[in-house]
């Protein structure tokens, strides 16, 4: 529930329907809106909403009290009920859940979803590890991150490029590839371009509104918000950069 992801939220369901939330780590650009969320469910119109599970990396509880002050929020505990992850399985609602370390600075957890005979592999913010295609083999939709493309300098243990993220998706044998955690100067038509050399199967770029049928007995049914795809702005590509 990172930075905006609120807001967006309300576009797609209530803003008290969540039944769950899953943390993969606990970068502010991947977690910070869960304290405007707590928030909201302390000072509901209709009362404060009953506690729901967070599901985080160790130290959850504590990271996201110290977005409200350095003493921390003991009101974190009435509002969520934390509940710390490591690798293995554990269901959460309708969900079989899978879980294994991936490679980032700090610990960071990628999730395998699988419901009614299918599966969505969502790896998280990471670096080169074994783990990913590891954890993604056979997923009918498999959603990796590709903040880099190919180039001289990459900071390593850090994030895919988008060849890497392909590369793991052609090793698990994957029906579909979506590339998600873009950065802004990068080209999305480039990711694609660079992806398409290591993955043959259906491949698209995660945009806002996007929709994708992981139950359609398809590959991956993507469909994309009015309008089609989103423009491709194209920017410099720094060498090195190392967001989060």
């Amino acid at each position: 529930m990172g930075n905006g992801s609120l807001g967006a939220l309300q576009r797609y369901t209530g803003l008290f329907d969540v039944d769950a939330v899953c943390v993969s780590h606990l970068h502010a650009d991947h977690c910070v809106d869960l304290y405007s969320y707590s928030v909201a469910r302390a000072y509901s119109p209709a009362g404060p909403q009953p506690p729901i599970p967070v599901y985080g990396p160790a130290g959850t509880a504590e990271r996201i009290g110290l977005i409200h002050g350095v003493d921390g929020d003991e009101g974190l505990t009435r509002r969520f009920t934390f509940e710390t992850l490591s690798p293995g399985e554990l269901a959460i609602g309708p969900f079989d859940v899978r879980l294994a370390h991936v490679n980032h600075p700090v610990e960071t957890f990628a999730f395998r979803f699988t419901h009614g005979g299918r599966t969505l592999v969502y790896t998280g913010d990471t670096g080169e590890t074994e783990a990913v295609p590891a954890l993604a083999a056979g997923a009918h939709v498999f959603l990796s991150e590709a903040a880099f493309l190919d180039g001289p300098d990459l900071p390593p243990d850090l994030h895919l490029t988008a060849r890497q993220a392909a590369a793991y998706a052609s090793k698990a044998d994957v029906g579909s590839l979506v590339l998600t955690h873009l950065q802004p100067w990068y080209s999305p038509d480039d990711a694609r371009e660079e992806a398409a050399t290591a993955f043959t199967g259906p491949l698209g770029i995660a945009t806002a509104g996007q929709v994708i049928n992981v139950l359609s007995s398809r590959p991956a049914n993507i469909r994309f918000p009015p309008g089609g795809r989103p423009p491709c702005p194209r920017g410099h590509r720094p060498r090195g950069g190392s967001p989060r």
